[in-house]
């Protein structure tokens, strides 16, 4: 946070075990311009927490340096709610004007911008499972308008998301147990222009479930047609869910 200090005009706290909502950056740009003009120590993205929230950074020295002093004895989301009591209540006053005056400080947008997938938490020996409920359902795949094709694969389809209505924009593909040498095949009956071709798997709901060693082979158009192989080098995961599995025109 300290390095952070002199490095633009606001922070925000985000950890490497979230997600976050699509165009998230632009939702929170909006909304911090019209809070810009208002008193607030912090803004809230997230209610789970340290994750989501948003300093000015003209104010992170103060909050670093009560942090350095307490964080052994408190984790930070409760030494952050330690620093409003410290700011604005008055020990002469009952808990619900402390709470209203710090309400005053901390402005949450909704829904949550981030959600928080690991399990660790600061507290030693403790799992953290708890989830953002204001979070909502998070889009697990992005359909695209893609080339005929004729799709063939060795591996088996998991319930209803098959190949065919992952490349029809309807779901997303998710087979059975992959093994060395299986493979995912789109044949062109025509040579196409190819400018860009997208490979993704897993997802927020199933983040083990992915590929970790792929080769995307391509046949040249100088030939009679066209192929795009998806082949499965090695995989560690019962099942694997693979987005967008898909050539872009």
């Amino acid at each position: 946070m300290l390095y952070a200090q002199d490095k633009g005009t606001y922070y925000v706290q985000l950890e490497d075990d979230v997600v976050a909502k699509a165009n998230y950056y632009d939702a929170m740009k909006t909304y911090v311009t019209e809070q810009a003009s208002k008193p607030w120590l912090f803004l809230e993205f997230s209610q789970l927490g340290f994750i989501g929230k948003m300093f000015r950074t003209h104010d992170l020295p103060m909050i670093a340096e009560f942090f350095l002093m307490f964080h052994k004895d408190k984790p930070i989301d409760w030494l952050l709610d330690h620093i409003l009591w410290v700011k604005v209540c008055n020990p002469e006053k009952d808990a619900k004007h402390c709470n209203a005056q710090k309400a005053l400080l901390k402005h949450r947008y909704r829904p949550s911008l981030f959600q928080h997938v690991g399990l660790h938490s600061s507290l030693p020996g403790k799992l953290q499972r708890l989830k953002d409920k204001d979070f909502g359902k998070q889009t697990l795949f992005q359909a695209h308008n893609n080339p005929a094709s004729e799709l063939s694969s060795s591996l088996k389809h998991y319930q209803q998301h098959s190949l065919d209505r992952a490349y029809q924009g309807q779901d997303f593909f998710w087979a059975l147990t992959p093994i060395q040498g299986d493979y995912i095949l789109f044949h062109f009956p025509q040579p196409i222009h190819l400018s860009a071709f997208l490979f993704r798997s897993g997802n927020i709901e199933t983040s083990g479930d992915k590929f970790y060693n792929t080769t995307v082979e391509v046949l040249p158009s100088n030939v009679s047609k066209l192929c795009v192989c998806v082949c499965v080098c090695v995989c560690v995961r019962v099942h694997v869910c693979m987005h967008e599995c898909s050539v872009i025109p």
